[in-house]
């Protein structure tokens, strides 16, 4: 049985759209930036320590399905504004070498970012585990 010409053009556009190969080259590089963060940011450490420390105490003090989802939520937050954060003065410091106000300012506001993300997740921890630890 002979395929049609349009048929065929069917075929090839409908294996292109479900081409795995960037997908996962998109993975990989994700992994790539990820480790960079953690070899050459401490902060990333630091906040991967604590995230994992408070994951694992909420399992410990067996908090509810969604107490558990509220704090993983709650620990990406943290990660996400961090890891934007250090993209952020990655691209401002390719600008220039010299100092810019207008640069700082920039960096202040996004290193502000991680500090109310951190702010919320202390607050979170404070509500998801005093309620276990001393019975509120």
């Amino acid at each position: 049985m002979l395929i049609g010409k349009n048929r065929i053009k069917r075929l090839k556009v409908f294996r292109h759209l479900f081409r795995f190969r960037g997908f996962l080259n998109g993975f990989k590089y994700a992994i790539v930036g990820i480790g960079y963060l953690f070899l050459y940011h401490r902060n990333m450490r630091v906040i991967f320590l604590f995230g994992i420390a408070a994951f694992l105490g909420g399992i410990y003090l067996k908090l509810k399905g969604i107490e558990l989802v509220a704090l993983c939520i709650t620990i990406t937050l943290v990660f996400m504004a961090e890891i934007f954060n250090t993209a952020i003065e990655l691209v401002l410091d390719l600008t220039t070498r010299r100092y810019n106000a207008l640069i700082k300012l920039v960096k202040d506001i996004s290193a502000a970012v991680v500090l109310i993300a951190s702010i919320n997740a202390v607050a979170v921890g404070l509500i998801l585990f005093s309620k276990k630890i001393f019975g509120y």
